[in-house]
């Protein structure tokens, strides 16, 4: 089965929601309509009501733990793996995270990527317009985050600190694998200018020194690519969460998960064929650095 989520300040019914309620619900659902069960019998098991187990399943409303025990008992889950990774899911479910703090000042569906991002694997992403925000440098997203038309003050502060934090993954004692695909244009493209542009260049050639980061560019002479709709990220994650891809739009983030997921790894395929590998890579950035204005 696949799905799609949109977050933005557009979608005020389900701020409320975040995607790990959301993933726990539609693999309760899967569990209950394998198993043949109504609502209503699942109900009078758990001592809920109707109501509380259809929002359970759509993710408005957490699951807590001892019901999602009671549900996998009722639902004949027996294999240990996939017991322990939907507990360990409800247990997220209500874990608080520093992200938290930020649901104020951001959209719910940038703290949901916060969340997400700190528990992947791996994290495959190509960009066209900006450097993605888990390799920017303090001035560097300064300068984007200024330009943005509608954020007020309050939201630039955030989201500086937001990204600031974010960034902690890199240096933490298993940090996922990233690897980022560079548009050539954003190497030249200079927010801030050049100085900004200067310093963050020389930032992407010290991370791509560290063996869980790789940089490749596709530069302009690859011509055509196969992401005319612009930049994504893919999301490698442990079980029992899905694989996840993202796509920024001018309504909020879209997640997308499950199969579709596969269209975006094409994507990617395709793109990374065309790009400069990690070792050329480096070099053409030393040499776009080398002979800024």
């Amino acid at each position: 089965m696949s799905a799609m989520w949109q977050g933005g300040k557009a979608l005020n019914a389900k701020r409320a929601m975040t995607l790990r309620a959301q993933w726990l619900g539609r693999h309760l659902r899967e569990l209950r309509e394998i198993s043949g069960l109504t609502l209503k019998e699942v109900g009078g098991f758990i001592q809920r009501d109707v109501g509380t187990v259809s929002r359970i399943e759509a993710g408005i409303y957490p699951a807590r733990t001892p019901d999602v025990l009671a549900m996998l008992d009722l639902y004949g889950v027996t294999e240990a793996r996939r017991r322990d990774g939907l507990l360990k899911l409800a247990g997220e479910v209500w874990q608080s995270g520093w992200w938290d703090g930020y649901t104020e000042d951001l959209s719910k569906v940038m703290v949901d990527y916060a969340w997400v991002e700190s528990r992947a694997r791996r994290i495959s992403s190509f960009d066209a317009l900006v450097i993605p925000g888990l390799l920017q440098t303090r001035a560097y997203m300064e300068a984007v985050q200024t330009a943005i038309v509608d954020s007020s003050p309050n939201q630039i502060t955030s989201g500086i600190r937001f990204r600031l934090t974010r960034q902690q993954i890199l240096t933490a004692p298993e940090p996922p694998f990233i690897e980022a695909i560079l548009d050539e244009s954003l190497l030249r493209r200079s927010p801030g200018g050049h100085t900004v542009l200067q310093a963050q260049l020389e930032h992407l050639l010290v991370l791509a020194e560290q063996s869980h980061i790789e940089i490749r560019v596709l530069p302009f002479s690859s011509g055509a690519h196969a992401s005319p709709e612009g930049a994504f990220r893919i999301f490698e994650m442990p079980e029992p969460y899905p694989e996840v891809a993202y796509m920024d739009t001018p309504a909020g983030g879209i997640y997308v998960e499950s199969a579709e997921v596969g269209r975006f790894m094409l994507k990617l395929e395709h793109i990374r064929e065309a790009t400069l590998e990690p070792l050329e890579a480096r070099k053409f950035i030393r040499e776009i650095a080398d002979n800024l204005p």
